[in-house]
């Protein structure tokens, strides 16, 4: 019976040792490193999706701002240019209401000088010396109205000056990429 109980104990520890051999085996390949990373790696590929998702949407909300911009710049160049012109309008405008202001003051001294001379050759009252004293009147109404003219002119020449800075201002910050 000896050799019996010697047989059992032997063929049970041999069980045994297979058993526990084979757990460790199964338990290594649950877990194997290999999986971990592959599943690691589909986590990281989902990531890389929504960032690359989101990468795009802002390159395209970058390029309407770029559009948005250019259209800005380009709005900003034609007032810039209108303004320019207004300014040179307006310039000329001044120059000529100088040149009709200056020969409304040589009509009135002229007209002066007339009256002047009507009033000593045919007196005060004359009919010459009245018609010269219209003359006068009509001239200085003349000159009045060409320096409001002038004034006026003067203005639109500082209101565009203003205008045409500021879009300068606009431009410049339009190239430089204000948001």
């Amino acid at each position: 019976m000896k050799a019996e109980i010697m047989v059992r104990r032997g063929v049970l520890a041999f069980a045994f040792v297979g058993l526990f051999a084979s757990g460790g085996y199964a338990q290594s390949q649950d877990a194997t490193p290999q999986q971990q990373d592959v599943q690691s790696d589909k986590k990281d590929i989902r990531n890389d999706k929504k960032d690359l998702a989101k990468d795009r949407a802002d390159r395209n909300a970058d390029q309407r701002d770029i559009n948005h911009d250019k259209g800005d710049l380009s709005k900003d160049r034609a007032d810039r240019n209108a303004d320019q012109k207004d300014i040179n309008h307006d310039r000329r405008d001044l120059n000529k209401d100088r040149a009709d202001r200056n020969a409304d003051q040589r009509d009135i001294n002229h007209d002066k000088n007339q009256l002047a001379r009507d009033d000593q050759k045919y007196g005060a009252n004359s009919a010459q010396a009245q018609a010269d004293q219209r003359d006068i009147n009509h001239d200085k109404k003349d000159l009045s109205t060409d320096r409001k003219d002038r004034n006026k002119d003067q203005k639109d020449i500082n209101k565009d000056k203003k205008d045409l800075h500021k879009d300068r201002k606009d431009l410049r910050q339009d190239r430089k990429g204000r948001k």
